[in-house]
């Protein structure tokens, strides 16, 4: 089992920054791509930005230019530092991990997310 522990949500105002982290942690053979996810008051959860383990990203059309994604694998840490934040930006933020065991075993974990609120 992988556990992830995700922090540095909280409140900002339109315009500032917040950079969310994500740790993963336990039985760690090889971990893949990191993402992060992100869900709306009322709406489904979508993609935010992913990061292969090479550091190949891709973000969602409306974070492009203002978000970035980075990892650092010998922390087994993926990071999203947001930037211009606007309300729209308000969400629960979920880590998305990627991992294959020893047995080349593909699981898939996701973080207990969490909050970020964009208000004045």
């Amino acid at each position: 089992q992988v556990q992830l522990v995700e922090s540095g949500g909280g409140l900002v105002q339109p315009g500032g920054s917040l950079r969310l982290s994500c740790a993963a942690s336990g039985n760690i053979f090889s971990i893949n791509n990191m993402a992060w996810y992100r869900q709306p008051p009322g709406n489904q959860r979508e993609l935010v930005a992913r990061i292969t383990r090479g550091g190949t990203t891709n973000y969602a059309d409306s974070m492009k230019g203002r978000f970035t994604i980075s990892r650092d694998n010998a922390k087994n840490t993926v990071y999203l530092q947001m930037n211009s934040l606007k309300p729209e930006d308000t969400a629960v933020y979920y880590c998305n991990v990627e991992h294959f065991t020893p047995r080349i075993t593909r699981e898939e974990y996701w973080g207990q997310g969490t909050q970020v609120t964009v208000s004045s």
